[in-house]
């Protein structure tokens, strides 16, 4: 698996992992939202300067985003969609 993929793929695992949307993680970590999800598809040549901030906001050793995933077939699930409309 490309070092790419391998590192998107675990990217979205942890941030799915922590219930935390794109937005929310490209805002805390100061970049944005669609870079964060062109990493997670693995075609993006991220910087060091940008993994340093991903792995502070969640929280976990830089090592979280270089494992071999063991089934790289099944990704992680998300919720569906939009949180529904409130009534007012």
């Amino acid at each position: 698996m490309d070092t790419r993929k391998i590192v998107g793929w675990n990217l979205r695992r942890l941030r799915v992992a922590q219930n935390l949307s794109q937005e929310q993680l490209a805002l805390e970590a100061m970049i944005d939202r669609a870079y964060v999800g062109r990493i997670e598809r693995g075609i993006e040549n991220v910087t060091l300067a940008t993994l340093d901030s991903l792995i502070h906001v969640l929280d976990v050793p830089i090592v979280e985003l270089f494992k071999e995933p063991k089934n790289p077939t099944l990704t992680p699930k998300l919720r569906a969609g939009r949180k529904p409309k409130q009534s007012r």
